[in-house]
């Protein structure tokens, strides 16, 4: 919580803010995605998915995609 609301404040005093996150409840906060895979290593490295966490939640080729489909479903 505590870093999200870091993160927020920076962009609310126009800053960019780039971050690689694993943390669904993180990902779920972003304005905009741009998701990796559809695996890991040799089997990713893909671009799968792009859009609002909404928009990626309706990519099913995205791992991403699927967890946050529950989180915001």
């Amino acid at each position: 919580k505590h870093l999200l609301q870091i993160l927020n404040q920076l962009v609310d005093k126009g800053n960019t803010v780039l971050i690689i996150e694993h943390n669904p409840d993180v990902i779920k906060s972003a304005d905009w995605i741009i998701d990796l895979g559809p695996d890991g290593g040799k089997h990713g490295g893909e671009v799968v998915a792009t859009g609002t966490p909404r928009e990626v939640a309706k990519v099913k080729r995205s791992h991403t995609g699927a967890c946050l489909k529950e989180m915001l479903d």
